[in-house]
């Protein structure tokens, strides 16, 4: 989700629409978005389950996080929104959780930093292990995909509010169990959106802020 909060009521709209009752959240759910709070309390209306990644880490544990300008301003400005109670349960979420025959992870099954390619490389067999059940849904990449590894099956479902494969749609996958799974894309106020977040982060992000929301206005990983 990122923070943003257009993108994440466009998908629970759809999601609703198409049948959907429950959801799974695979973390990175305020950290680089103009709207932490809402995010999260419109998060908590949800019959979900949820796991944390990277960034929600972060906002307690940032040893690994890169030292750019956009990281540092972003994690210091989200955390004085949402307070430290709220931080701490976000960065100490669960890392994983297993769904009958499938599991919800961050990046994959034992990090929330290495993650899977769109295309098979020699990284899946480090990435996976024999007891890793034979569906593996997962994010990270903000790259929406669906292939196999081996017997397994991975599904990124991409992103909802910072997609990075040039298509500035919210992304999110539909799941009726087992490897049924359907790959979705939602349109959403994105232009109006990147003025909020000018509006809201740019004091206090600086220069920053350009590569903030060109990253949404061209829905890639510009540096």
């Amino acid at each position: 989700m990122h923070g943003n909060l257009p993108a994440l009521e466009a998908v629970t709209a759809d999601a609703r629409a198409a049948g959907a009752e429950s959801f799974l959240l695979g973390g990175d759910y305020v950290v680089f978005g103009a709207r932490p709070r809402e995010t999260v309390a419109r998060l908590r209306e949800l019959d979900a389950v949820a796991i944390r990644g990277n960034t929600d880490r972060w906002l307690e544990d940032a040893c690994d996080a890169p030292e750019a300008a956009l990281v540092t301003r972003s994690l210091a400005w989200c955390g004085d929104q949402l307070g430290p109670g709220l931080a701490h349960e976000l960065a100490t979420m669960a890392e994983t959780e297993r769904l009958d025959r499938a599991l919800l992870c961050h990046a994959s099954p034992r990090s929330d930093m290495a993650t899977f390619a769109p295309d098979r490389s020699a990284a899946d067999d480090e990435l996976l292990s024999d007891e890793d059940p034979e569906v593996i849904v997962f994010g990270h990449s903000h790259l929406q995909f669906m292939r196999t590894a081996g017997d397994r099956l991975l599904v990124n479902p991409g992103s909802v509010g910072l997609p990075f494969d040039g298509d500035r749609r919210a992304a999110y996958a539909l799941w009726d169990g087992g490897r049924d799974f359907e790959l979705r894309r939602v349109e959403y106020e994105w232009a109006a959106y990147a003025d909020d977040v000018r509006a809201c982060m740019a004091e206090a992000l600086g220069d920053a802020i350009e590569t903030l929301v060109g990253r949404i206005e061209q829905a890639r990983f510009v540096q």
